[in-house]
Formats: structure tokens, C-alpha cells, sequence
């Protein structure tokens, strides 16, 4: 990707990374909120400002590499803090407020492909192709962070559910492994299997079938 293309693709891609991402976090503090724990709130991150939420790695450096580098959209916010057992039902409310963050990026998803739907019915529209662009940069980030993080390991999304729903004795045994998921996820993004990372082999059809519905949908 020579420069020029890259600081058009960032142009395009700055607003839909970085509320994908900002949005994300927002959601759990919203949740936690009404479920009982004021920990975010008393923090100030419970805010779609997304000065609030940037982390400069994970939120500005990393998703611009993989835009120039290729492969897998990807980036993070700081985690909005939460105290599960200040939640007035800590084990049921987490399912909620952990669901949160995936239900926020589907409904972006959907939002930037109605987005694209718009700018197909303005062809000559001089801000169509970038409108298009840009949409599509959402769908994708946004179908990343919903499936990736709806995966069942802790501290994803996708773990605390699990934890929530499990009975108590499967859900201790599955939140012993927080401390050592990031690791665990590290490694499927750069052990390969048949030329290509494992997190790959596990989110592609996902993420292929959620566009197929998006598109079905618009």
C-alpha cells in the first residue's frame, strides 16, 4: 500500500474504528450501571466521548498496522471497569453486562451497512464512495469485535457469558483461566495451521456469516 493510499484508508477507517471500539467499552458501563455497579460511572467512562476510552496502542498504533501490514482489522479500547459483585445478582446481571459490548457492535454493524445501502441509492453522490468506503470499514471492524469477543474464553465477552450461564462448579473451573487468556488468544492469532493463524480458521466462517445476514438483511 503506497502512502497516499494508506492516509486515504485511514481517513476513511477513523470514525468507524474508533467508536467501534470507544462505543464497545461505553456499553458495559452503561449495563453495569443499571445492574448495580457505579464503578464507571464514579470513573467518568461511562461516555461516548471517545477521548475517554483511547488506548494510544490499542485504539490508534495497532489498528493502523494492520491496516498497512493487512490481515484482521483489530484493536481494543481501555476496558471500562467493572465489579462484578457490586452487581445486585453478580452471576446473572453478568450476562448482561458482558452481552453489552458484542449487542453494541451488531447494532453498528447493521447501522454502517443501512450506510451502505444509502450510498448505493446516490451513485453520482459525490460523497458515495467514500460513504461506501467508510461503511464497509465499519461492517468489518464491527463483525470482528462482535465475534471475536463473543468467543468463550475469559476475559472475552464471550467468557463472562459463559461463566454466567454455566452452573457454579463448570463456571469456577472456566474463570480460572482469566489470568492466562490473553496468552491463550495471542497464541491463536500467531500459531498457523495449514499457512494460516488459528484465530483465523475460528472467525472467518463466523464473521462470513454475520456479513451474509447483514446483507440479507439490507
Amino acid at each position: 500500500m503506497n502512502f497516499d493510499a494508506l492516509i486515504q484508508t485511514i481517513a476513511l477507517a477513523a470514525i468507524p474504528v474508533l467508536f467501534a471500539i470507544t462505543i464497545h467499552e461505553a456499553a458495559h458501563g452503561y449495563a453495569a450501571r443499571h445492574f448495580g455497579d457505579m464503578t464507571a460511572y464514579a470513573q467518568g467512562r461511562i461516555s461516548l466521548n471517545p477521548l475517554r476510552h483511547i488506548d494510544p496502542v490499542g485504539t490508534i498504533l495497532l489498528p493502523m498496522l494492520t491496516l498497512f501490514v493487512g490481515g484482521i482489522l483489530f484493536g481494543w479500547a481501555k476496558p471500562v471497569p467493572v465489579n462484578f459483585s457490586a452487581l445486585r445478582r453478580p452471576k446473572q446481571d453478568m450476562l448482561w453486562v458482558a452481552l453489552a459490548g458484542p449487542a453494541s457492535n451488531l447494532a453498528m454493524a447493521l447501522f454502517w451497512g443501512a450506510m451502505i445501502k444509502v450510498a448505493f441509492m446516490f451513485p453520482g453522490n459525490y460523497f458515495a464512495e467514500p460513504l461506501i468506503g467508510m461503511a464497509q470499514i465499519g461492517v468489518t471492524i464491527n463483525v470482528i469485535l462482535l465475534v471475536l469477543n463473543l468467543l468463550p474464553l475469559p476475559p472475552l465477552d464471550g467468557g463472562r457469558i459463559a461463566i454466567s450461564l454455566l452452573p457454579y462448579r463448570q463456571a469456577h473451573q472456566l474463570a480460572k483461566v482469566e489470568p492466562y487468556g490473553m496468552i491463550i488468544l495471542i497464541l491463536m492469532v500467531v500459531v498457523p495451521v495449514g499457512g494460516r493463524p488459528v484465530l483465523s480458521w475460528i472467525l472467518s466462517p463466523l464473521m462470513s456469516a454475520v456479513v451474509r445476514l447483514i446483507e440479507t438483511i439490507f
